[in-house]
């Protein structure tokens, strides 16, 4: 049955949100002041299907993506830049409503070229329908695509070669993701969910390889072909990515990160980068300052080392494979450093950060992806008495709810 609501405000997930008897309901693609017919979405009472809008928001805009509203991976394509850019930004100033007190700088647009790595997912219907692309909002269901309007030119080609790999690895019976990563020098792709293949087929992936000009192909994580080594330029070094490996989604969103990490950092000699990743931060931070890097990702820490080695002008950089969640450093361990740097996944770094507010460490510049964790840990900071001078919110993952920050804290 058809309901009719009016919107009051954007949601933290960009969905609309209507408050209807003191319960609020939840809309999809639904603007701030706009008039709109629903229906229910069986199994959830707190949300609605937008059938028509009554009444426009002003702001509303046409969205540049014929996938919008069917794929999942963008939120936000039907809000004028100006407004969106606002709510982004306060998806950040709600740290405030956890009583803690910080100066909020400008949003940053990091989205620059785009994302430079996706993962596509292949299913095959029970019709034998081979479906390759992005998983459908708020459904299993993949959406098939041949054009995403949000990734880096640099991922050309990868979606053709996605679907060729899922072609050929056919039947897809169970879930198939295809991860494709833009390196320097090509595309790097890791496919998981086939299972064991024979030599006869690891042959024909290679082969597809060939076709596809790729740099690496690996089946989870383990080598198919490698053309040429994926290398990405951080700083003066170059870095040979490990298969499947974390990067930040843009090559701006990862300049901006850095650079605030940097100018953030400034009066510090000796800095502890934690969750350190392939060296994103360590690399540019030891081209000025000397650095200790820890991450649990051997992988990832064996290139850190290896781009160190092969990279002249830097301070010396030591870096230690090391779970931080379950061994974070020491207040002993942390009374060589001036300054911290930390960039946890989205679980936050509570274990770590109460170490933290333990040792006599005077600055910390903290990273998050995640602004919920990030109030707990930047308590737990506070409660050991840090203070947050400043806090710079940067939207690198454009048109979705999410948000990145970077948050110096000095006592």
């Amino acid at each position: 049955m058809t309901e009719r609501l009016v919107i009051h405000h954007v949601g933290h997930f960009g969905d609309g949100v209507a408050i209807d008897g003191g319960q609020q309901i939840y809309v999809p693609y639904a603007l701030s002041g706009e008039v709109v017919d629903v229906l229910p979405l069986p199994g959830h009472p707190d949300r609605r299907v937008l059938t028509h809008i009554v009444t426009p928001s002003p702001d509303r805009i046409e969205p540049f993506c014929p996938h919008f509203g069917i794929c999942g991976g963008c939120a936000i394509q039907h809000w004028q830049p100006q407004s969106y850019r606002a709510w982004k930004r306060q998806l950040v100033d709600t740290l405030s409503h956890s009583g803690i007190e910080f100066s909020l700088d400008d949003l940053i647009d990091a989205h620059g070229a785009g994302r430079r790595r996706m993962t596509l997912h292949a299913r095959q219907s029970q019709s034998d329908i081979l479906r390759v692309g992005f998983a459908a909002a708020g459904r299993h269901e993949i959406i098939a695509i041949d054009h995403c309007p949000i990734l880096d030119p640099m991922l050309d080609g990868g979606i053709e070669a996605a679907n060729d790999i899922a072609e050929l690895l056919r039947p897809v019976s169970k879930p198939l993701d295809i991860q494709v990563t833009a390196s320097d020098n090509g595309l790097d792709i890791d496919v998981r969910g086939s299972g064991p293949l024979d030599t006869a087929m690891l042959s024909q992936l290679a082969r597809l390889a060939e076709k596809h000009q790729l740099a690496r192909l690996t089946r989870h994580g383990e080598l198919v072909i490698m053309r040429k080594a994926p290398t990405v330029q951080i700083g003066k070094a170059k870095v040979t990515l490990p298969p499947g490996s974390f990067m930040q989604p843009t090559v701006a969103g990862e300049e901006a990160l850095a650079e605030l990490v940097f100018e953030k950092s400034k009066g510090a000699k000796l800095i502890a980068d934690l969750f350190c990743g392939i060296g994103p931060f360590a690399l540019r931070l030891a081209e000025k300052f000397g650095v200790s890097a820890f991450d649990n990702d051997a992988v990832a820490i064996a290139s850190l080392q290896n781009a160190v080695k092969s990279t002249q002008g830097l301070k010396p950089v030591k870096a230690e494979a090391r779970d931080l969640f379950r061994r974070p450093l020491m207040p002993q361990e942390l009374r060589d450093y001036d300054c911290v740097v930390f960039d946890p996944p989205r679980h936050g770094a509570q274990a770590q950060c109460q170490q933290l507010a333990a040792s006599k460490i005077k600055l910390v510049v903290a990273v998050s992806c995640n602004p919920a964790t990030f109030a707990r840990d930047a308590r737990i900071l506070i409660d050991g008495g840090f203070k947050i001078e400043s806090v710079t919110p940067v939207d690198q993952f454009r048109h979705t709810p999410h948000v990145e920050l970077v948050a110096r804290f000095r006592r």
